[in-house]
């Protein structure tokens, strides 16, 4: 381990009162969980998919209306100004 990092790593063990042993254990158990995931691509990204982060669960069959209503009302808001 660098010399630098050793030291910062003293520093912060004895901030937190622990042994280097017990920060380096837990920073271990911390990086596997951070980054070994066991749900899927999908799972992972729903709340980016539309009809998850929308509320609106029929927006891919409605999708045409939807868009009507939506700049409908953008052009009402347009010729009242």
């Amino acid at each position: 381990m660098p010399p630098d990092l050793e030291r910062k790593l003293d520093s912060f063990a004895k901030s937190k009162g622990k042994s280097r042993s017990e920060i380096v254990k837990e920073s271990i158990l911390e990086y596997i969980k951070n980054h070994s995931s066991s749900k899927t691509p999908f799972e992972l990204g729903e709340d980016l998919f539309g009809k998850y982060s929308a509320n609106n669960q029929k927006l891919a069959q409605n999708r045409k209306s939807i868009l009507n209503k939506t700049l409908k009302g953008k052009n009402e808001k347009r010729r009242t100004r």
